[in-house]
């Protein structure tokens, strides 16, 4: 099982998504923690990393969590994607291994990851995007 962190932010319907370099599908900006880190910690390191914008550890709550096959992984191993939405002080932009930020909805879920598009499902059906 891979654990991963997700920052969901929204503009008009869309999500922010990242694809990284060298990958041709998106995901959800976050990563995975670090050995002891809270979710918390490891979010805002990770998107401080990525997308070069600080979340407001204060604002950040627990928003939904949703597990699938990995991408590019072996049949059976696993992505567990726990997604908090938050504030961030900055304009997200591409950085460290991100090589492109586009805001997608449920048009795209051929362009996201598995566990992607079950969380486009969900926010979807949330009236979070479209």
């Amino acid at each position: 099982m891979i654990d991963k962190l997700a920052w969901l932010t929204f503009k008009e319907g869309q999500l922010l998504c990242a694809r990284s370099h060298g990958k041709d599908i998106y995901y959800i900006p976050g990563g995975k923690r670090e050995p002891g880190e809270s979710d918390e910690a490891a979010l805002v390191r990770e998107i401080e990393e990525e997308l070069a914008v600080t979340l407001k550890p204060d604002t950040l709550a627990f928003a939904c969590e949703f597990s699938a096959q990995a991408d590019g992984k072996p049949q059976g191993v696993n992505v567990n994607l726990r997604c908090y939405t938050g504030d961030a002080d900055g304009t997200p932009v591409a950085s460290a291994e991100i090589a492109e930020l586009r805001w997608l909805d449920s048009r795209h879920l051929a362009e996201v990851s598995p566990v992607s598009r079950l969380l486009f499902q969900w926010l979807t059906a949330q009236g979070l995007i479209h």
